[in-house]
């Protein structure tokens, strides 16, 4: 963004695409509409609201562009104005999809929708429904003062009889934008965490360009009305990293990155490289060393495989350099991790105790951590139970007065928790753990 847009009102065309509940297809056509305007050669920015990490992946092949969470809880209203600002600079069209249904958790995506006067648009799976679909759509319209809805989706429609009878329950002031059959072809994989990542999906591409042609189909090329966008108050200073070299686990297992955390480590002019565990390398010498989460479990052969990668993580440890690892980074860590089939593998062993992974979930929910450094906020999402005798240093909260209170485990310079760390929440903090 240029300096004269910094500071400066800007207008741009920009939806959330939400639904009454999860499952609905929101994914599927958010970026079913990112991959048709892309193709009419627009700048299109895509966002999903709420800690996500499988969908922005999606989202990402589908607009061509980085994907961010936008959180008001753990990023804060400021911080998601900015990023929001920071795109309608640079795009012709912004998308948001939401997350669970409208008006679920807190903050929903509904909250977002009315703090940032975002005209709504509802997909609503019209499989089972006739008549019924009407009311479901006028009432996510009228449930909450201050929420727009702009048109409605039909989804999994079966056919043009079914396609006319949803339209004719809907008022007249609440468009039907689209009715979209249900498709082999289009819907995307699955599996007991949700979507598969985007790479582990070969065709991912021909999905995508199936389901922008459904939609070009009913919607022709239409745009959301434009949005002004302010720019947020001014920011908080930066905390510095300058010099610090911080190596970065990244592939199939340790994916569960946020643009937003990598972004603020390098604002802190810290220098990222990259490494892959799971293709035998190991860390390159340097400073600190941040471990995210992602599918360990799914990989415990190869991971068990490289000894090498094993013993350059425990001589970081040992030579006194920070380490943050989340989750499945975490779990890495652990003496043993062992999969829904009962296979166990040995780990890094760095964090006394051992990780099993269960069919039922172990934890959802928001948190917040006072640590020593500061206060950080996150998510924790996880089917795995951890076994340590080590004490936590400090439990997580969370803010909808929830019983979930994952730890944080300390060891020397290394901190581990099953929380994946929303850094813009607290840079300084964030600075602190990283720093030698």
């Amino acid at each position: 963004m240029s300096e004269n847009t910094a500071n400066t009102m800007l207008h741009c065309p920009a939806m959330l695409v939400a639904a009454p509940a999860s499952g609905q297809g929101k994914t599927t056509v958010t970026a079913a509409i990112a991959r048709h305007h892309r193709h009419r050669g627009r700048r299109v920015r895509v966002f999903k609201t709420g800690p996500d990490f499988i969908d922005p992946m999606i989202l990402e092949r589908a607009s061509g562009n980085p994907v961010y969470q936008l959180d008001l809880w753990m990023g804060g209203e400021d911080h998601c104005r900015q990023l929001l600002h920071d795109a309608a600079g640079a795009a012709d069209l912004i998308l948001i999809e939401g997350a669970m249904g409208l008006f679920d958790g807190s903050p929903s995506s509904a909250e977002l929708a009315s703090r940032f006067e975002l005209p709504v648009l509802a997909v609503i799976d019209g499989a089972a429904m006739a008549q019924t679909f009407g009311a479901v759509a006028q009432g996510l319209a009228h449930y909450r003062a201050g929420v727009k809805l702009c048109g409605v989706v039909a989804n999994h429609v079966a056919g043009a009889p079914h396609a006319a009878m949803l339209a004719e329950s809907l008022p007249a002031d609440l468009p039907l934008w689209a009715a979209l059959p249900r498709d082999r072809e289009v819907e995307l994989p699955e599996r007991p965490l949700g979507l598969m990542q985007a790479q582990e999906v070969a065709d991912l591409d021909a999905r995508l360009e199936r389901a922008a042609a459904l939609w070009v189909e009913q919607a022709g090329d239409r745009l959301p009305p434009a949005v002004a966008w302010r720019p947020a108050a001014a920011p908080r200073p930066v905390d510095s990293l300058a010099g610090v070299h911080i190596a970065v686990a990244r592939d199939a297992a340790f994916s569960f990155l946020y643009r937003a955390n990598l972004d603020g480590l390098r604002a802190m002019d810290a220098r990222l490289e990259f490494f892959s565990p799971l293709a035998g390398d190991p860390p390159p010498d340097c400073d600190a060393l941040y471990l995210p989460g992602g599918y360990p479990e799914l990989h415990l052969d190869r991971l068990a495989s490289h000894p090498h990668v094993h013993e350059a993580v425990r001589a970081h440890h040992a030579a006194g350099k920070p380490i943050v690892a989340e989750c499945g980074g975490m779990m890495f860590l652990l003496e043993s991790l062992t999969d829904t089939q009962g296979r166990r593998a040995p780990m890094v062993g760095l964090l006394p105790g051992h990780a099993i992974i269960q069919e039922r979930l172990a934890a959802l929910a928001l948190q917040d951590i006072a640590l020593p450094e500061g206060v950080l906020r996150g998510h924790t999402f996880h089917y795995s139970r951890t076994e340590t005798a080590t004490t936590p240093i400090a439990r997580g909260r969370c803010p909808n007065g929830g019983a979930t209170a994952e730890g944080v485990y300390r060891i020397g310079r290394l901190t581990a928790s099953y929380i994946h760390f929303y850094f813009p929440s607290n840079p300084g903090a964030v600075a602190a753990l990283f720093r030698p």
